[in-house]
């Protein structure tokens, strides 16, 4: 049986998330809650966001949003660090906060008959954060250590400075690591504590529950959990401004030595996810770099020709214009041939219609990959909060295939040509030569 035969069996007969199965409900301080019920196992799983990011961020304080998250887990008014891991572990529960640009993101797991404990613990987190001294400056000392390994590996540095390529420079996706490693020493524990009274609020909290759970019930138990959280210092998060696309050539070349490997990163302004033709470029990308071995980057710059270790691209589709990259890796030697052929397939993709059958095999790989990114509660539970974030609508999973499906070539191409370009792009290198 062909793979397209079998993916298309399997999205079928696959019970998908919709409205029908997902209850929404929107408590009165701005929460909203999607819970779905699987009693295939005794878990449950929440994934959820706030409405917090570094895009409310002093210009000044970069970092801050990313630091504050971090630190939640470290202790609160009610639990030290040592108490809070104990109430997890004596659960067998697991709990996690994260940072990002234009939301604070959070998740975890517990048994189903946990979950009340779970969104506890979870509320005294997220409301009720101490920060301490000790175990803030230890946090503070192991995101230093982290970003310096970062700045010496050839990868990191050459996408780092991708961004300062494409964006401009009071953007905040320009931001990098390397203003972030000098910003974050001379954050205080009041600028912490500030930022986490002033911008961390009910309004716009997402919070998506699947397992074995009544959805009645999760709503109830967030309900109790964090029904009473007001917030009216709680701003609004500003919109991302918009990026024109990138008109020549620019061009990094970032010498780190003793490394044997260079990295190579090309990149445009990409698509939001909200764009019409988001998943017409995302098609195209997969055929660019992703399917199979690394699509037609993998297919000639790697195995081809042999001047990679590794080539890929990535369309990231945020909410905002992010970036459409490819990027490899190559020995120092191959730089300028490993670019030439990168800027080929970027030519082929914007000038030619792709074949009627890697098209439907790209097609098949999309829908195909669906059941299997669903098996879990974790998978059922993210693609729950994505539909919330981009205002996908809770049947989106259940039209998906069809919508995969009626993209067409000319779509396909029309997408690579509005974003990608061979003559305007940011390359960015970084590697033990200066080669340009």
């Amino acid at each position: 049986m062909s793979y397209k035969k079998r993916s298309l069996m399997a999205t079928k007969t696959l019970s998908l998330p919709s409205s029908a199965d997902i209850l929404r409900v929107v408590l009165p301080n701005g929460i909203t809650v999607l819970a779905r019920e699987n009693f295939s196992n005794q878990s449950v799983v929440i994934s959820g966001s706030l409405a917090v990011g570094s895009l409310l961020e002093p210009d000044d304080k970069q970092g801050l949003s990313d630091f504050v998250a971090a630190a939640l887990m470290r202790g609160t008014r009610n639990r030290d660090f040592d108490a809070l891991h104990e109430a997890l572990e004596s659960i067998g529960a697991n709990l996690g906060v994260s940072g990002g640009t234009h939301s604070t993101g959070f998740g975890g797991k517990a048994l189903a008959e946990d979950l009340g404990t779970l969104l506890g613990i979870l509320s005294d987190v997220l409301r009720h954060p101490s920060f301490p001294v000790d175990q803030t400056e230890r946090l503070r000392g192991e995101i230093l250590t982290g970003l310096r390994i970062r700045m010496q590996d050839t990868r990191s540095v050459a996408f780092e400075n991708f961004r300062s390529l494409a964006y401009p420079p009071d953007h905040p996706y320009s931001r990098t690591m390397f203003t972030l490693a000098e910003s974050l020493p001379h954050l205080s524990l009041d600028d912490l504590r500030a930022f986490h009274a002033k911008n961390y609020g009910a309004q716009g909290m997402i919070i998506a529950i699947v397992g074995a759970v009544k959805a009645e019930d999760a709503v109830k138990m967030v309900a109790e959990q964090f029904g009473d959280w007001h917030n009216p210092e709680q701003p609004a998060m500003p919109s991302i401004p918009e990026v024109p696309l990138l008109p020549e050539p620019r061009q990094c070349f970032k010498k780190l030595d003793g490394k044997t490997q260079s990295d190579i990163v090309i990149g445009w302004i990409g698509p939001s996810r909200f764009a019409p033709d988001f998943q017409a470029a995302n098609l195209a990308n997969n055929i660019l770099g992703v399917f199979g071995m690394m699509g037609r980057l993998g297919a000639t710059v790697r195995e081809a020709q042999g001047l990679a270790y590794y080539a890929y691209s990535t369309v990231r589709g945020g909410h905002g214009p992010t970036p459409w990259t490819a990027a490899a890796g190559v020995n120092p030697k191959n730089v300028q041939r490993a670019i030439a052929s990168i800027l080929n397939e970027i030519q082929r993709l914007t000038s030619e219609l792709v074949s009627e059958e890697e098209l439907a095999d790209n097609k098949a790989n999309f829908t195909g990959s669906l059941p299997l990114s669903l098996e879990t509660n974790e998978g059922v539970a993210a693609a729950i909060l994505n539909m919330e974030t981009f205002k996908l609508g809770l049947d989106y999973l259940q039209n998906y295939a069809e919508m995969i499906n009626a993209i067409t070539r000319e779509d396909v191409l029309k997408a690579a040509q509005k974003y990608l370009s061979p003559k305007a792009y940011a390359l960015s290198v970084a590697g033990p030569e200066l080669r340009r």
